[in-house]
């Protein structure tokens, strides 16, 4: 009965279980312990650990060790899913209060809290007190999402929240936190309020937060041990450094920061990048790299051989390209994965021919394996291999492609071009194992029932047939006995309507 008294304070779902118990109380704690098989108690700890939290929560009603489990619980994710919401007044906001009350923070290794507005009930203050649990030693995790399910968000407003510093001034946070993630906050770090290093933080997401790019580096300059960085949707920050000492620094994802253009990289073992802008400085190292931006398909060939001589992973995204690009003498001698993606909501200009574009990439990478291609305009009628009844596809010279095995085409078209890229790699790669032409638009279902196909539009399916009878005529006869050849049509389940 005592722990059945203690736990009442747990969460509000708590308290229908304990009236359903409550006349049988003492024997149902009675036939629980007679039932329960004899385990060292840190095994017991590490299975309360795994189970879901409401589940836990539960448990902790019916048993005094349970209960000792649940106060030192490793993990707290303290959402709208775990903690269920009957949108009452004030009830998120109450449950949180009652299972942070009864949590000293012993053991507590990962706080979650994805926080909806709650009416107002949900302030400043309560979000600061909450943290504060987080104020204790072994802290690994800290995760903070604010108002990220309700679109009249407080970060809308003209007041904001800020995280607390001070949290991380603090010498038993800035021992053991790992992982930093905030969402819709603001993160002002100075000299003044980070008081020491950051010993352990290895990865650091920033998602829609305030933050400049001094305050960034400030940050940067404190954290030794980073690993990752992750940036999104952070628009004050127009360039940064990143600073020499981030020895183990190894990858750098940026998107949707649409001010930042320029980031200087110091640190002298970054392998992976991700970012829609300009980066200088020690990049001669990078492996992996994944670019998004308009007419970085002619950035990409004429700057990044010399740049980042030890590519091995390309992936480049483009929305809009302009101007050709070139034969050059550079190489890609170490590039293995390529993936080319030219989506446009209009068509490409007629000058602009990326057929010729893709063949320098391949022309220039010797040691290409694998090669992605999806190549989407905001209109295929006009450049139909049907449109013209005397289309001839161009003859290229011959260049053997000696370690191309794979190629997937999503979202092939009757476009005379994508017919022509094909034509080539089946004349040209020597070592081709197989060869995909998908003629769908986006994601599949893959036959499963609780999934469906991305929405194609009627020009798409329209087009399919013409796609499929294209390859029929053009393609067919230059596939190679040894290819695995295959042919992907609209989904016959999801995509039901009539080509008209």
């Amino acid at each position: 009965m005592e722990s059945l008294q203690e736990a009442a304070a747990l969460p509000g779902s708590l308290a229908m279980h304990i009236d359903k118990e409550k006349e049988d109380a003492a024997d149902a704690h009675s036939q629980a312990c007679k039932r329960i098989p004899t385990l060292p108690e840190d095994i017991w700890h590490h299975i309360h650990s795994l189970m879901p939290l409401r589940d836990a929560a539960r448990a902790a009603c019916l048993s005094r060790d349970f209960l000792r489990f649940w106060r030192c619980r490793p993990n707290l994710t303290l959402n709208l899913t775990t903690l269920g919401w009957t949108n009452k007044p004030g009830e998120f906001r109450c449950k949180i209060d009652s299972i942070l009350r009864n949590h000293p923070g012993i053991g507590l290794k990962t706080l979650q809290l994805d926080l909806l507005e709650d009416e107002d009930e949900i302030t400043f203050s309560d979000i600061d007190r909450w943290l504060q649990v987080a104020r204790t030693p072994g802290i690994e995790e800290l995760i903070l999402t604010l108002f990220a399910n309700n679109y009249s968000s407080l970060y809308e407003r003209q007041e904001e929240y800020s995280f607390p510093l001070s949290l991380l001034s603090d010498e038993k946070v800035r021992s053991s936190i790992r992982c930093l993630d905030l969402d819709s906050c603001a993160f002002r770090p100075t000299p003044q309020t980070i008081i020491g290093p950051l010993r352990s933080l290895t990865n650091l997401h920033l998602n829609s937060v305030r933050i400049t790019g001094d305050e960034l580096e400030c940050l940067l300059s404190n954290s030794l041990a980073l690993k990752e960085l992750h940036l999104f949707d952070c628009d004050e920050i127009v360039t940064f450094k990143i600073p020499p000492v981030l020895r183990q620094f190894r990858f750098l994802h940026v998107t949707e920061c649409y001010e930042l253009t320029v980031i200087e990289n110091r640190a002298p073992n970054l392998s992976v990048l991700e970012f829609s802008g300009d980066i200088i400085g020690e990049i001669s190292q990078v492996k992996n790299v994944r670019l998004m931006r308009s007419n970085v398909v002619h950035y990409a060939r004429v700057v990044l051989p010399s740049v980042m001589p030890n590519l091995e992973i390309l992936r480049i995204l483009s929305d809009s390209e302009e101007v050709n690009t070139p034969m050059l003498t550079t190489k890609f001698l170490y590039l293995r994965h390529l993936t080319f993606r030219l989506l446009s909501g209009s068509t490409f200009p007629p000058s602009y021919d990326y057929f010729l574009s893709l063949v320098s990439f391949l022309d220039a990478s010797p040691s290409l394996e694998t090669l992605y291609l999806e190549v989407r305009q905001g209109s295929v009628k006009s450049e139909s291999v049907f449109r013209d009844s005397s289309t001839r596809l161009r003859q290229m010279p011959e260049h053997r492609h000696l370690c191309l095995k794979s190629v997937m085409m999503e979202h092939f078209s009757s476009d005379k071009g994508l017919v022509e890229i094909a034509c080539y790699i089946l004349k040209n790669a020597v070592s081709l194992e197989c060869m995909t032409l998908d003629t769908n638009y986006g994601p599949r279902c893959h036959g499963q029932r609780d999934k469906i196909c991305l929405y194609m539009a009627d020009s798409y399916l329209k087009d399919a047939p013409r796609a499929v009878a294209a390859i029929k005529s053009y393609i067919n006869c230059n596939v190679p006995p040894s290819v695995k050849f295959t042919v992907l049509e609209p989904c016959t389940r999801c995509h039901v309507r009539e080509a008209r």
